[in-house]
């Protein structure tokens, strides 16, 4: 979904999940798989799509094989949905650079966290505001800052604001900090027409406080966009009390994902549907325990997403 900014460019809305990264059981990169899983994403109403995000383990990715998935989705998808790709690097030239030729390749935007390494090697405010500075230069297409925990990076909502008033591109913020509904009020507050999208993340847990925050993008989990679409759409077309009663019937398996199931999630439904191959995560990420994988398909048969029928 989307509408057009000041700016004449596209305006995204709705549900982007993240597709997940498929793998062979000994680790190989299984394109078969990652092209039907694709599919199935868009068959399911996916807005758009994200790719290369955390949930889509690129921290296991070589910088050859970012290349190849890149290339190779934006491809298959085809211009059916528009496609985020995660640029996510703590060097400023080399995110600069990633992010250039995912705009050569298609991309609809870019989702950047804030430069970080490891759990101590941190920059200061000035820093990250000349990191994304420079990478709007670098660019045309919007970016999304991703205000996510596992940077360590504070940002606050008055300097999240700043820059998108101040940096051309900034223009997106995926909130996926503790109070984000707080969060995301205030960067609205703060940043009036220069906040393009405020979107909710982190699997959708707080999807309905952050759409009354204002949020009018999510980006979740690649397991079952049919049914966060029984959620966002009925609550930007101003029905609050359908997507209220949507949310309370997706909640559970939204939580599994978020409190159990974690990474693996999508992977796990779409090997039971017959989407994927196979399921597996790429060493050394431990797999979903199967006490965990057996509660997760039976919260989600009560449900019956599209992902178990899909591909059977």
């Amino acid at each position: 979904m989307m509408t057009t900014t000041a700016e004449n460019r596209p305006r995204y809305q709705g549900v982007f999940p993240v597709v997940p990264t498929t793998f062979t059981e000994s680790g190989e990169i299984d394109l078969p798989s990652q092209k039907r899983c694709v599919d199935f994403m868009i068959d399911a109403g996916s807005n758009g799509l994200a790719i290369l995000a955390n949930f889509s383990e690129q921290f296991v990715l070589s910088d050859d094989e970012r290349e190849v998935l890149t290339a190779a989705i934006l491809d298959h998808v085809g211009g059916r949905v528009p496609v985020i790709v995660t640029t996510t690097h703590f060097g400023t030239r080399v995110c600069a650079e990633r992010s250039r030729r995912a705009q050569d390749a298609g991309a609809a935007m870019v989702m950047v966290m804030p430069p970080y390494h490891g759990a101590t090697i941190r920059v200061s405010e000035e820093r990250i505001h000349e990191f994304y500075s420079a990478l709007s230069d670098a660019i045309d297409i919007p970016i999304m800052i991703q205000d996510a925990p596992v940077s360590g990076t504070p940002l606050s909502a008055p300097f999240l604001a700043r820059m998108a008033r101040e940096i051309r591109n900034v223009a997106y913020f995926k909130i996926e900090t503790a109070g984000a509904a707080s969060k995301l009020r205030e960067i609205i507050r703060l940043g009036g027409d220069a906040i393009e999208g405020p979107w909710d993340g982190e699997e959708a847990i707080t999807l309905l406080a952050d759409l009354d925050a204002g949020a009018t993008g999510a980006m979740t989990g690649g397991g079952y966009p049919d049914g966060i679409r029984q959620i966002i759409d009925p609550y930007l077309a101003g029905r609050r009390e359908e997507a209220f009663n949507a949310y309370a019937k997706w909640l559970p398996l939204i939580n599994y994902e978020n409190r159990q199931g974690g990474i693996l999630t999508a992977k796990a439904l779409m090997k039971e549907g017959g989407v994927i191959a196979c399921d597996a995560a790429r060493h050394p990420f431990p797999p979903m325990n199967p006490a965990v994988r057996s509660g997760l398909l039976e919260m989600a048969r009560r449900l019956d997403p599209l992902v178990l029928r899909w591909g059977k």
